[in-house]
């Protein structure tokens, strides 16, 4: 597949985001090399008021970053979550998350600005990946052997698998006719930043209302030592454009409602913007000498903030599989290797999303008999320890069979 001249590496990875690079460098932490090919402009992506996004870094996403050699880039960005508080619109019977003290906390949250400048600095100082941002593919191909990806210039990146990392509308998904169970929740997430008044002492509150859940999550403080969390706030699609044109002033007296003085007076850091919420996911997550990963396999509702985690685990685990086959003599394409991806991802990102969209429906239901039976069962999982200590490993992405690098 290579030509005369090519730069041929083992891996062809068709999108650079976060899921992209990570894979990358865990692909390169077990020395298989890697082109990284992405549409967009880094300094664009990673400059300042670019994305107000922030995402939950569970225990095992953070092993991983340790491992791959960006934690130390991220340390001082990251807060720490020290428990969940879980409220049906603050009735009693909040149910709360902690882990023992041995344990660390429940995981991290970053500014998703702060996680791109991590994984790309480490990325473009690591020889055995080749970054090529402002690349457009124009086209795939996939033969018995080797995969190329085609920029719009004519120049050619070759490999021996393909891995499709390029989010929700993956075109490579859609071109290799990968099928994609998908509902649109017809709500949209708007997101901004809070300054408040009193410490958030590291918690995170998922507060649900019938229209949709309403999160705090823990950032660290400014460099003037005032108070900040990310807000992430579920609304009606057809209410979404009212929401963003509401004066600053009536929104936060809105938003100060639904949080009950939790965090005291609040005001708002930077602009408020919102994405649309819906549900994917592919059955099948390989194809001849192509894998997905990340948002490209499967797609979730923020409720339990486990969609970046999902898709790191895709890469520790492609990662995992790609080096334990190449160690017996077979090339990263090969459909041993990809089988072994699907049988191992397949049934945790299924598993996962599953109850990711049933926590969305349940928790949506109107009416005070529905609150009732939500409070009792939060009020049976606080007093089962079992069943808590379950949810807690969920959350920290601890269950099941975990790659090496996602263990300390």
């Amino acid at each position: 597949m290579a030509g005369v001249g090519e730069d041929r590496r083992d891996v062809v990875i068709l999108g650079g985001g976060l899921v992209g690079m990570s894979l990358a460098l865990a692909l390169a932490s077990k020395g298989v090399s890697s082109h990284v090919l992405d549409a967009s402009d880094p300094a664009t992506q990673t400059a300042a008021g670019f994305d107000g996004r922030a995402s939950a870094v569970s225990t095992a996403s953070w092993n991983l970053f340790g491992n791959i050699g960006v934690a130390n880039r991220l340390e001082p960005f990251g807060c720490p979550i020290d428990s969940i508080a879980v409220s049906d619109q603050l009735k009693p019977g909040e149910l709360h998350f902690r882990p023992e003290p041995d344990e660390g906390s429940l995981g991290r949250m970053f500014a998703n600005r702060q996680l791109r400048i991590a994984l790309n600095e480490a990325g473009v100082a690591e020889p055995l990946i080749a970054f090529h941002p402002n690349s457009r593919i124009v086209a795939r191909e996939r033969d018995e052997f080797g995969v190329a990806a085609i920029r719009e210039d004519g120049a050619r990146f070759t490999g021996s698998l393909l891995v499709a990392a390029e989010g929700r509308r993956s075109p490579t998904r859609e071109e290799a006719g990968l099928s994609v169970a998908k509902w649109d929740y017809r709500h949209r997430a708007l997101i901004c930043g809070l300054v408040h008044e009193k410490p958030h002492g590291n918690v995170a509150w998922e507060i649900f209302y019938p229209a949709g859940p309403f999160a705090l999550l823990p950032m660290l403080d400014d460099d003037r030592g005032r108070h900040r969390s990310a807000l992430v706030w579920t609304v009606a699609e057809k209410d979404a454009p009212a929401w963003l044109k509401l004066g600053e002033r009536a929104f936060v007296a809105e938003a100060q409602k639904r949080m009950g003085g939790i965090l005291g007076e609040i005001e708002l850091e930077g602009p408020r913007s919102s994405f649309p919420l819906g549900f994917h996911h592919a059955p099948t997550i390989i194809a001849d000498r192509l894998a997905l990963v990340g948002d490209a396999a499967h797609g979730i509702h923020p409720i339990a903030g486990q969609g970046l985690n999902l898709g790191l685990r895709d890469a520790a685990a492609l990662a995992e599989v790609i080096a334990d086959g190449m160690r017996l003599g077979l090339e990263p394409g090969d459909a041993q290797i990809l089988k072994r991806y699907q049988d191992w991802r397949g049934l945790d990102d299924f598993t996962v999303a599953l109850a990711t969209d049933g926590l969305t429906w349940l928790f949506g239901v109107p009416g005070k008999t529905a609150s009732a039976v939500r409070r009792a069962g939060m009020g049976a999982i606080e007093r089962i320890a079992p069943l808590k200590r379950w949810f807690m490993d969920e959350a920290r992405g601890v269950s099941g069979t975990l790659p090496a690098l996602l263990q300390d």
